[in-house]
């Protein structure tokens, strides 16, 4: 924020650009920076520039010949330049001017640039409120048309001029001039043409007394010879005229034509290219500047009527079969006034309005305001407000405006989201139009490449298989990844593999997970750490991608099996009685024998089977070296099944009969190691109950995706039973009488290699691992539909 103050002293006057044939522009890539640098350079001056990030238009001043370098630094000052600066530049912070103060090269402002580089024109100035950069273009179009060769400078691409400059060699300059911090004092107007006036900029003007008297003091610098041309239908105008001594002209006022000697102010010329009852006062505005001035009228309505816009006014980027606008509106008036005329164009079309606040001091005293003008559309999407150079105000937010809006409103606080938000928001046919003065730009072009994606149709998806990762499983991740990379492409989905560690660690780019060519979809290939326990799905969430597999909090319950045991137990599910440990030394009343695992880690990493008690405190060192606690129960004797669960429904228990008799890591992942049998050898009714109880603990976790639930079944022959639960018990070891059922663990990403119990579980119901993986690429998009 520039201050009255900071204005007063911290700049050298106009007169020291004399003389300097060499200029550094900091803050080059802005509308009205990029277009001093053009004026600069045609006029044969050498000119350097820098800007905080790359964009189109500093690309095109590179392209042009001018030097820009990204990042801000004062190295690239020399002595004998002349350092001039955009008002968003933090004067006490920009290394730029840090080393101009050293070198003595003097400051100045953008706005004192340009009254320097006009001090040979005639220039008519266009102020006011709102609608300042079309009705500059409309005028310098006008004025191109009428033959007079104007040089015109608009604070925004104008396409049909190929630029915001044009480089005429005539007598008159038509220039857009902000009264946002007094910057438009630097100019030395003939005429000005003043659209409307009401209270903006209130960081720096404070009240609307302290405007008017701004603008007052502007215009009070014509000449005799020049004028003061006004919207007659406007209060603020008529502030002005009222106060100033100058030649007053008012348009859009028919009846008051007569006592000013004119003509009707608005001829019956050809209609305007621009919509809107706001573009037809400005055209007014502009004819009426033509007519003060000398100019053929007709000949220069023709150029006012074919003027198309500039960008972000009303700019329509899109037409079929969704219409994408683009616009600057930033204030409620403007706001009203542009949905007006979307509405006089598109007629009958659902209108939507995606708006971003610009400023909390504007938006402050406008709540209510904004709501209303915003409330005109049939459905408004908002976003936080951009600050630009602010602080936060303490209870100034756009959720404020949202709730006071009387259509369906929609609040996503990050811009970045808004096009993905909003692309599933419509229709055939909608009229949608992102507006606002910050960053919103790029809403209007993004939220286009967002509907060219989402219409691609269904059928192959962009899918990354993140496996790998950081974990003691890191090795079975890398195959189940590979596994399931070559299915997908045999699916005909665009698959690549990406490591997740390799990707956060060494590369930390995430550029593939954001935009327009972002996946459609992660398949977690992960397993243990960081994989099953809810980080990198929390990472997923926080990208909004959809990913295979259980959300954060599922995942981090099932990977602690203390916890996992409390939830099912709960359910009435049977499981193992265990104690949670942290040290070798603890005390605890099990006996052995006993299981030993660290409490968060994969299915059999660090696990021990501890039949004498000296070897207790090795089992424990053992786990704990995977994990800060372990998880002490006791060992079941029985038959180890695991049941899967797809799509809510349980797939054929699978019996793992391991060579050792134990079935650890070395068991589990080394090929011929451990028997699997698919169905397991159980009588039909403990395998029914046994798929039941999956499905309960893939439930009582709030699982979602696949599931792979690990369970002992003990009372098949020999032992005494304990006394059978509701839940797990059934009633004989041929029809199922005195079998128990514990549940061990539930794994919420099951392996995918070839010795995975999930796909042999598959393959005996009828599903290849192509068809498995499929199911779970459509479960995953089928949950992330269901979320909007």
């Amino acid at each position: 924020m520039r201050k009255a103050s900071e204005i007063a002293t911290a700049f050298a006057p106009r007169e020291a650009l004399d003389g300097k044939n060499s200029f550094f522009l900091v803050g080059i890539g802005g509308a009205g920076m990029s277009a001093l640098a053009r004026m600069l350079k045609h006029r044969g001056f050498e000119v350097h520039g820098t800007d905080s990030t790359e964009s189109p238009e500093t690309q095109r001043l590179t392209d042009e010949g001018i030097d820009v370098k990204i990042g801000h630094s004062g190295e690239a000052i020399l002595p004998g330049m002349a350092l001039i600066v955009t008002d968003a530049i933090d004067l006490d912070r920009s290394p730029e001017v840090a080393r101009a103060r050293e070198l003595n090269v003097p400051i100045l402002r953008r706005s004192q640039g340009l009254g320097w580089l006009l001090k040979d024109k005639k220039v008519i100035a266009v102020t006011g409120t709102h609608g300042k950069t079309t009705t500059t273009g409309m005028l310098g179009s006008g004025l191109i048309g009428a033959g007079l060769d104007p040089l015109v400078i608009v604070g925004a691409n104008i396409p049909q001029f190929g630029g915001p400059v044009v480089e005429g060699k005539g007598e008159w300059a038509v220039v857009e001039a902000c009264e946002a911090y007094d910057s438009f004092h630097d100019l030395d107007p003939h005429v000005v043409l003043l659209t409307n006036l009401e209270l903006d900029h209130v960081d720096f003007h404070g009240s609307y007394d302290n405007l008017l008297g701004s603008v007052v003091r502007f215009v009070s610098k014509v000449p005799e010879d020049g004028g003061l041309v006004f919207c007659g239908s406007d209060k603020g105008a008529w502030d002005v005229a009222d106060r100033v001594e100058a030649n007053t002209v008012p348009y859009g006022v028919p009846e008051q034509a007569e006592a000013f000697e004119i003509d009707n102010p608005l001829p019956s010329f050809p209609p305007l290219s621009t919509p809107g009852e706001h573009n037809r006062l400005n055209a007014q505005g502009a004819a009426t500047v033509c007519r003060l001035i000398g100019c053929d009228e007709g000949v220069a309505w023709a150029g006012i009527a074919g003027f198309n816009g500039a960008e972000r006014r009303l700019q329509v980027l899109q037409s079929e079969p969704i219409t994408v606008v683009d616009d600057y509106a930033h204030h409620p008036s403007e706001i009203h006034a542009s949905l007006q005329a979307l509405r006089e164009r598109f007629a009958g079309r659902r209108l939507i309005v995606v708006f971003q606040p610009h400023l909390y001091s504007r938006t402050a005293p406008l709540i209510e305001e904004f709501a209303e003008a915003l409330s005109q559309a049939d459905e408004v999407v908002l976003t936080d407000i951009y600050p630009a150079r602010e602080d936060p105000m303490p209870g100034v937010s756009s959720a404020r405006i949202a709730e006071r809006v009387t259509k369906p409103v929609h609040y996503v606080p990050s811009r970045h989201l808004l096009p993905r938000k909003v692309a599933r928001m419509l229709s055939l046919g909608d009229v949608v139009v992102g507006m606002g003065a910050g960053n919103i730009a790029q809403f209007a072009p993004d939220l286009v490449k967002e509907i060219q994606r989402d219409r691609k149709g269904a059928g192959p998806q962009r899918i990354v298989v993140l496996y790998g990762g950081d974990s003691a499983e890191r090795e079975v991740s890398l195959h189940s990844g590979r596994a399931i990379h070559a299915a997908l492409q045999r699916l005909g989905h665009e698959s690549r593999l990406v490591d997740a560690t390799e990707l956060l660690l060494s590369k930390g780019d995430l550029g593939q997970f954001i935009g327009p060519d972002r996946p459609d979809l992660a398949f977690l290939a992960v397993h243990g750490t960081h994989a099953e326990d809810g980080a990198i799905q929390g990472l997923l969430e926080l990208l909004h991608i959809p990913f295979t597999g259980s959300g954060i909090q599922a995942s981090a319950i099932a990977m602690d099996k203390s916890m996992t045991k409390q939830v099912l137990e709960r359910h009435g599910v049977r499981v193992p009685k265990g104690r949670l440990v942290t040290d070798v030394d603890a005390p605890f009343d099990i006996q052995p024998p006993l299981i030993v695992k660290p409490n968060a880690q994969g299915s059999t990493v660090g696990l021990s089977f501890v039949e004498d008690p000296a070897c207790l405190c090795d089992a424990l060192a053992n786990a704990l070296a995977y994990d800060d606690s372990a998880l002490v129960e006791e060992w079941i004797r029985g038959m180890e099944i695991s049941v899967p669960v797809l799509d809510g429904e349980a797939l054929p228990p699978a019996e793992i009969a391991p060579a050792s008799g134990k079935y650890d890591f070395a068991s589990k992942y080394t090929p011929g190691a451990t028997e699997e049998i698919v169905p397991a050898r159980l009588p039909a009714e403990v395998l029914e109950q046994a798929k039941r109880i999956a499905v309960q603990a893939h439930n009582a976790l709030r699982c979602a995706g696949a599931t792979r639930t690990d369970m002992i079944v003990r009372g098949l022959s020999g032992g005494e039973p304990t006394t059978p639960s509701p839940v797990s018990g059934t009633s004989h070891p041929e029809t199922g009488e005195g079998v128990e059922i514990f549940v061990l663990e539930v794994n919420t990403l099951p392996g995918m290699t070839g010795t995975s119990l999930l796909p042999n579980s598959a393959r005996a119901a009828g599903i290849d691992f192509d068809q498995l993986c499929q199911r779970l690429v459509e479960d995953a998009l089928r949950r992330d539909a269901a979320k909007t």
